[in-house]
């Protein structure tokens, strides 16, 4: 029963420790703190400072017993009390946190030297990696290190589709590297069939045998760069959003262009 308890406890938001305490009291109807450390098998000063945080929570309170102090707890409604405090503080922090965040990203945003980095993960976040080249108030040309294939194979057809839609609506042309196997080859004459030439990618191949990447880097808009690892077991994505960085992917870009076209 006493193990019931203190799961029950610990879905509501009971720390272990603070968990098995209570829950000794509950089981006890009280106990000194020595005689809880030894039960509970927790060291006495921990037990003496949860005891402590326990009475400022209003959910024990302490009586002098025998000229110790012995520990029993409040009313068990005292613990709605306590979860209905909680919640009003969450919230109430929640409010505060949204009226510093426009002058927490004003502050960010005057920190020319630090590259700003985003992180995703899962399909999902690769997706919003994708969704944010799209995110642009004026055309711009989208070069990229890609495996397309690989690409395909990783976006649901109809997220590609719209993907592909959305690139030609917002005047979006692309240049890419691919590795030369039979499913890059085909890409753009199959993927991008129903798409104005002007929108379809100008592509060059480089020996699939010796750069048989699965892995992406795009660079796009006026300051940014996209990494993507398209394995199966390692989806993550990274946009680094720094001008020197961007100018930097695509110096390295032309000259790989300029290689690819000799090989």
């Amino acid at each position: 029963m006493a193990q019931n308890i203190e799961n029950k406890l610990k879905e509501v938001g009971f720390g272990e420790k603070e968990a098995k305490i209570y829950g000794y009291l509950v089981e006890n109807t009280g106990g000194y703190p020595s005689t809880i450390a030894l039960k509970t098998q927790i060291k006495r000063s921990t037990v003496y400072k949860i005891l402590l945080d326990l009475s400022v929570k209003g959910l024990v309170n302490g009586i002098v017993k025998g000229k110790k102090l012995y520990y029993q707890i409040e009313k068990p409604q005292k613990l709605l009390r306590f979860a209905k405090d909680t919640l009003e503080n969450a919230e109430d922090k929640f409010e505060k946190t949204k009226k510093i965040i426009p002058e927490l990203e004003g502050l960010f945003s005057l920190s020319p030297q630090k590259p700003k980095i985003t992180y995703y993960e899962g399909v999902e976040g690769i997706l919003s990696v994708y969704e944010d080249m799209l995110n642009t108030t004026k055309p711009y040309e989208m070069l990229a290190f890609s495996n397309a294939e690989r690409l395909v194979s990783l976006l649901p057809p109809k997220l590609f589709d719209g993907f592909r839609k959305r690139k030609e609506k917002s005047g979006i042309t692309t240049r890419g590297i691919l590795p030369g196997s039979e499913g890059n080859i085909k890409f753009v004459p199959e993927e991008y069939a129903n798409i104005s030439d002007k929108y379809k990618p100008v592509v060059r191949f480089i020996p699939h045998s010796v750069f048989p990447y699965e892995s992406e880097i795009t660079i796009f808009g006026d300051n940014k760069v996209s990494i993507v690892n398209m394995t199966d077991n390692n989806l993550i994505g990274l946009i680094i959003e720094d001008k020197t960085i961007h100018g930097m992917f695509k110096m390295i870009f032309e000259l790989v262009w300029v290689g690819a076209e000799k090989m």
